[in-house]
């Protein structure tokens, strides 16, 4: 996409934050959008493709560290409680499960966590349980082989095809969101998603200190140059 598009979505994005910042509905407006935009292009970007291979029940790409934005994060633990919350939730224990997927991966490698298998918090009976709020990087992975995918996670080396459109649009809205969040003065650094959630989910006043500029998930933050 053309440095316009970015533009445009950094503009979007900035009416956002220069119109929300005090309503209380910062967090959901940006990541939201960033969502909605992302599903709205996604299938024109993609109509000259073959099928892609992702489907419901399998999560062989699901150990891979996952980077997010803290809107993306803070979202994702305000879902995370209201599950927690619920009579089948209390019975799976999302938090638990996302504390002890951070302490078992945090500082890893791909190729360590690969190696490890530890799975991914969020795979309940084979299927996504915050699926409706998945992160952009999750949203921009896809694959046109199954197997390829399953081979990889086995510790084969093998080249998995993955969708280049995927990834461009995924990276073009989370650029643009980080660079309005820039602008704006607010934190705007990728963080490790699962490291991001524990953080956010332990100290809900996290939320509050970022909407006032505080980098209050600071120790979850990643270089960008290895985000995935």
């Amino acid at each position: 996409m053309s440095d316009a598009a970015s533009v445009r979505l950094e503009t979007m994005f900035g009416a956002i934050l220069a119109t929300r910042s005090a309503s209380g509905q910062l967090i959901k407006a940006l990541a939201d959008r960033a969502f909605d935009l992302f599903e709205a292009n996604i299938e024109a970007q993609t109509a000259h493709l073959p099928p892609l291979a992702c489907q419901k029940g399998c999560p062989s790409c699901c150990a891979l560290r996952v980077s997010a934005t803290a809107p993306e994060i803070f979202l994702i633990a305000r879902y995370v409680r209201k599950i927690d919350a619920s009579p089948a939730g209390s019975t799976i224990g999302l938090s638990r499960r996302i504390a002890h997927a951070n302490r078992a991966t945090r500082g890893l490698s791909e190729t360590e966590r690969m190696t490890r298998r530890e799975p991914c918090p969020f795979i309940v009976r084979g299927a996504c349980i915050i699926h409706p709020v998945r992160p952009l990087a999750c949203r921009g992975h896809a694959s046109f082989d199954r197997r390829a995918c399953a081979q990889a996670m086995a510790g084969r080396d093998v080249d998995v095809p993955v969708s280049a459109p995927h990834r461009a649009l995924r990276s073009l809205i989370q650029d643009a969101l980080s660079s309005a969040l820039s602008r704006a003065g607010l934190p705007s650094g990728l963080y490790e998603l699962n490291h991001g959630l524990a953080l956010a989910l332990a100290d809900e006043a996290r939320e509050r200190d970022w909407t006032l500029g505080t980098d209050s998930l600071a120790p979850a933050r990643i270089a960008t140059d290895a985000a995935a």
